[in-house]
């Protein structure tokens, strides 16, 4: 029995030690892809309506705008869209 429980425990604990790099690091607060609102007119011009361009922010990893939506259950981060439909991102260096 006692070999067992012993065998329980250690199986948690490299569990544990296995997901604990797992989780996603905070940004810190002068990160770009945390600056809300910092959008350039122009940019807030081609959005199309209905998208809350005040929560907008430009993400480093794929060079496009994302905007806050708030749902009826969660606040979850969607592509900043033309009329056309189109993502706004910026120009890529070639």
């Amino acid at each position: 029995m006692r070999v067992l429980m012993l065998k329980q425990k250690m199986m948690v604990a490299v569990v544990l030690s296995l997901t604990a790099g797992c989780a996603v690091q905070p940004t810190g607060p002068g990160d770009a892809a945390d600056q809300r609102g910092n959008v350039p007119e122009a940019v807030i011009a081609m959005a199309a309506p209905g998208q809350d361009v005040a929560t907008a922010r430009l993400v480093p990893e794929d060079g496009c705008y994302w905007y806050e939506h708030s749902g009826p259950v969660e606040t979850t981060l969607l592509p900043l869209r033309t009329a056309n439909g189109n993502p706004i991102c910026v120009a890529r260096e070639v």
